[in-house]
């Protein structure tokens, strides 16, 4: 363990950027979004959908975990999951989330607070034919979150649904969908040299954002 520590301690890394500064950023933050994120993609940025949701249980307990954005636009983010899973649990009880985005090719960080809802039926079951057959599958057989015996039982699951739908249509199951995050702020993150960093947070103010710069 000690030298694990060291191996850590000894880590160095210098940000080198490009300036972000607020006089130059979208006045929407959603466009700010979108214009990073497709960066994130052209420097091929591995799985620059991926963000990290942060829920609060019933005693003030924090959890997090990685899920994948599906949609993003003026209405907030959206990602699809089991609606029986903790971290779905944890959401009907508290109603309110974090999500961090991190990309690390180009040294940025996104940061969103704000409640969350469920998409409607509709949009979940439009999404869930999108997706490939396998994971229509799983969705159906999977107890997310639940304990199981074993791995042999989680691929009698599998093999149940298999055999339940064969080789028809698979519909979204009701127990599975979508929740949007609903920004109350949001914050840009730039990485720069000194740690000296960039810091962008949006916040609402009437009809349009508020625009504040942050100590790194």
């Amino acid at each position: 363990m000690e030298e694990m520590s060291q191996k850590i301690q000894q880590r160095r890394r210098e940000y080198v950027s490009h300036p972000f500064d607020e006089k130059d950023v979208a006045a929407d933050p959603f466009r700010q979004f979108h214009q990073w994120f497709e960066q994130a993609v052209e420097a091929e940025q591995p799985d620059p959908e991926a963000m990290t949701l942060s829920t609060v249980n019933e005693t003030g307990g924090i959890s997090a975990r990685i899920v994948l954005l599906k949609d993003c636009d003026a209405r907030g983010f959206v990602f699809y999951t089991n609606y029986e899973s903790r971290k779905s649990r944890e959401m009907g009880r508290d109603g309110r989330v974090a999500l961090t985005f991190y990309w690390s090719t180009l040294a940025r960080q996104v940061r969103i607070e704000g409640a969350v809802e469920r998409v409607t039926a509709e949009e979940s079951a439009a999404y869930f034919q999108t997706r490939p057959r396998g994971s229509q599958l799983g969705a159906w057989a999977s107890p997310q979150s639940r304990p199981i015996a074993d791995r042999e039982a989680l691929e009698t699951l599998l093999r149940e649904a298999e055999q339940r739908f064969g080789d028809g249509p698979i519909p979204c199951p009701p127990f599975w969908g979508g929740f949007r995050v609903l920004p109350e702020q949001i914050e840009f993150w730039q990485g720069r040299e000194s740690r000296l960093h960039d810091r962008i947070l949006y916040t609402p103010a009437a009809n349009a954002w508020k625009i504040t710069r942050l100590a790194p």
